[in-house]
């Protein structure tokens, strides 16, 4: 008989699961990816990800930046532009994120998504 007791279950790594609580949710990923590239000011951010709207990626850069992966830039203009650039911490993401990338392409469906 299989023993289903608290004793017996096997428990997420820790460090996966602060790095799900916060990669996993929608668009952070995808926001990050795009900061790998360079600097990017928020409009040319939201062009770069088809569908995420003004306020969720307003939402989910504030997370990025609470997280100390991402830093906000203030250009006070004229005109004000805001831009967002990856932490040292955040770049340092860059292996993992390419070797994720890599195993899609060989173990994931192809999916339809919005074209650019």
């Amino acid at each position: 008989m299989a023993d289903h007791s608290e004793n017996a279950c096997t428990r997420a790594d820790a460090g996966m699961t602060r790095v799900f609580a916060l990669l996993g949710k929608r668009w952070s990923g995808l926001i990050i990816s795009v900061l790998m590239e360079r600097p990017v000011y928020f409009a040319d951010l939201r062009r770069a990800i088809p569908g995420i709207s003004e306020r969720m990626l307003s939402d989910r850069l504030t997370e990025l930046v609470l997280a100390g992966l991402v830093v906000r830039d203030v250009d006070e203009g004229p005109p004000l532009r805001v831009s967002y650039r990856l932490t040292e911490s955040g770049a340092a993401m860059e292996p993992a994120l390419a070797e994720l990338s890599r195993w899609a392409e060989t173990h994931l469906k192809e999916t339809p998504g919005p074209g650019c």
